[in-house]
């Protein structure tokens, strides 16, 4: 009997659930199907509300409540009025306030190099307030990698000790509002990036990678992106075959989309069973420069 897709949602995405099985039809018992790691570390989710359209877990306490239901326990948030809001330095103290407020989330800030006194709101993020890195919208800020305001920022978030995250995009161009469009960015710019600033950590969001995109990744050996929008019963096989698996980490765009989806996605890859837990926990720790420690207690760590 095949596995159910219910019963991965119901139990194989639950942390500590059993095992599920499957019978060959032989009367023997197929090994234990795959199941969420006991510690889970979700790169991509974001507070708030998204402007376009109400999502069903856009209070915090709902999001966090359902991510902790499905076995992620640590989650990097952005903050979804990072697309419009021009204050940004508001947005990033709001973020950080709900944050307090759930062990699992870990803000990320936003930073727009367009803006007035960008240093200063990446000073803040990366040293003030001790965040692990900064999240970048540039479709929806209106620059491009290539830019050489995005090459100083990188720069600059290096040298404080930060990550940066780029999201690609935030929702399908086909169902984006008429008023305001962000079309997919062009990564082959990064190459030159990295190779300049060879301690720069960059994670691609949201990125649903195309042949193009997959030959700027095996250009870019550092460059990491999360699994949120690889698609296809195999997509995301092939893609660690194609780049390696230790450059893939776990994020579900929460609430955007469905957290469980992602869940199943890892799931039911066809990813060999040691690839599971290092692209939903080992990845992301290594790439934030922690050591995997559950007594962990830097201002930048995760937990």
């Amino acid at each position: 009997m095949a596995i159910h897709r219910r019963q991965v949602i119901q139990g194989a995405v639950t942390a500590g659930a059993a095992s599920l099985v499957a019978s060959r039809g032989n009367g023997e018992i197929s090994p234990p199907a795959p199941r969420m790691p006991p510690r889970v570390i979700d790169t991509n989710i974001s507070l708030f509300s998204w402007p376009f359209r109400r999502l069903p877990l856009d209070n915090v306490d709902d999001l966090c409540s359902k991510l902790q239901q499905i076995g992620i326990t640590e989650a990097w948030a952005g903050s979804f009025e990072s697309l419009l809001h021009r204050d940004l330095r508001s947005v990033n103290e709001r973020l950080i306030n709900a944050c307090q407020n759930h062990s699992i989330l870990i803000p990320v800030g936003a930073v727009n190099p367009n803006l007035p006194d960008w240093n200063h709101d990446l000073e803040l993020c990366l040293g003030h307030h001790g965040m692990p890195g900064v999240r970048l919208l540039p479709g929806y800020h209106h620059y491009e990698l290539k830019d050489q305001a995005f090459g100083a920022l990188l720069a600059k978030a290096t040298e404080l000790g930060g990550f940066v995250q780029i999201a690609m995009t935030l929702e399908d161009a086909r169902t984006q509002s008429d008023l305001v469009r962000a079309d997919n960015i062009d990564l082959k710019p990064l190459k030159k990036w990295m190779q300049q600033i060879p301690k720069a950590r960059v994670q691609i969001l949201n990125c649903r990678p195309t042949a193009a995109d997959i030959k700027t990744f095996e250009s870019t050996p550092r460059l990491t992106l999360d699994t949120s929008r690889v698609e296809g019963t195999d997509g995301l096989s092939n893609l660690a075959s194609s780049i390696g698996s230790e450059r893939l980490l776990f994020g579900s765009h929460s609430p955007f989309l469905i957290p469980e989806a992602s869940c199943i996605r890892i799931l039911e890859n066809g990813l060999p069973a040691e690839m599971i837990p290092a692209i939903m926990l080992a990845n992301a720790k290594r790439f934030c420069n922690v050591q995997d420690s559950h007594t962990e207690d830097h201002p930048r760590s995760t937990r």
